[in-house]
């Protein structure tokens, strides 16, 4: 399915299910999210990652829900318990088989996101890894000056904002010196095509959930 469509999809069920509470549903959901993972060939490593991160968050709803709510209401917990989950394996279906730079592009050429905010988003996808090494290098450079800088000292975020502003001033010069004009019309290299059948299986994703989610239940 075309990166746009996909992103649309997942954030219009997304929305239902946080609107409507459906225990059912949620688990249908997460059913098929996994079949969909699994088809894509995501590592057993980062399932489990989906599994066990989310997992405490996940808990202390559920201990919320049905051991200090009123009602004591147990499906509700579990409801609530399980759109969590939901909303991770989702989000895994969208993140996991789509790279940040094919959706970036089907909203430029697809949904005509301006150029400057589709590349800028780019940009700063590309650069987060390299905030995390110079969070480090920082660390590091303050211990050789006996300075201890802890992972919750303003210090050490004040100088890794800098850099990072030193980053944007560089990335936005290295964007002029090659070309990019924002008021001019741009070449496609890699065009992401949105066709009929995109579109068809868009539809019909969307509309196959509805008795799902209103219909059916627990």
């Amino acid at each position: 399915m075309n990166p746009s469509l996909k992103l649309f999809l997942v954030l219009i069920i997304s929305l239902e299910v946080s609107l409507k509470a459906n225990l059912l549903a949620n688990l249908i959901l997460i059913f098929i999210s996994l079949i969909y993972l699994f088809i894509h060939r995501v590592s057993l490593k980062e399932l489990l990652g989906l599994i066990f991160v989310p997992l405490i968050a996940a808990i202390a709803i559920f201990i919320a829900i049905y051991y200090y709510s009123p009602a004591h209401d147990l499906i509700y917990a579990w409801t609530l318990f399980s759109r969590l989950y939901t909303f991770v394996f989702l989000g895994a279906c969208l993140t996991k088989t789509t790279t940040a730079t094919q959706l970036s592009r089907s909203l430029e050429q697809n949904m005509h996101l301006p150029t400057k905010f589709a590349y800028g988003t780019l940009a700063a996808f590309n650069v987060l890894p390299k905030i995390g090494q110079e969070v480090k290098r920082i660390h590091a450079a303050g211990q050789m000056r006996a300075m201890n800088l802890s992972f919750y000292s303003p210090r050490l975020y004040f100088k890794a904002i800098l850099s990072a502003i030193s980053w944007a001033d560089g990335l936005n010069d290295a964007m002029q010196a090659h070309g990019f004009r924002e008021t001019q019309a741009r070449s496609i290299i890699d065009p992401i095509a949105l066709t009929k059948k995109d579109w068809l299986l868009f539809i019909l994703l969307l509309i196959s959930f509805q008795p799902i989610l209103f219909f059916l239940y627990i």
